[in-house]
């Protein structure tokens, strides 16, 4: 049953992130990289179960987030010379996350802990 969780929650997650890449390129990379981070910290922080925590954290966030994409973009970028705008990604995208992944945890620790 696990398995069929988590696979339900991908089958959602890659279209979108797929949909978000093709449509704000790496803009859109950054933000499903802050939302999932969010999401995950939020079934954390309210202590979610087994199952969900299957659909929606490794399934769907698991899925909807992509450290390979966020590396190439920024390694495409130092490529294309644009050296600030890659370190504004790399900084951005792991501060971003980790301050989405505490408000996530905030939010979900408030509403169900």
């Amino acid at each position: 049953m696990t398995v069929l969780l988590v696979a339900l929650g991908a089958g959602i997650g890659a279209p979108l992130r797929y949909l978000a890449s093709q449509r704000l390129g790496i803009r859109g990379i950054f933000a499903v990289n802050v939302l999932g981070s969010f999401v995950l910290g939020a079934l954390t922080g309210a202590a979610a179960s087994t199952p969900a925590v299957a659909l929606l954290g490794t399934g769907f966030c698991g899925a909807l987030t992509t450290y390979s994409t966020f590396g190439y973009d920024t390694f495409h970028l130092l490529e294309q010379g644009a050296r600030r705008t890659a370190l504004l990604n790399a900084l951005g995208s792991i501060v971003a996350g980790v301050l989405a992944a505490a408000g996530g945890f905030a939010a979900g620790t408030a509403l169900f802990g």
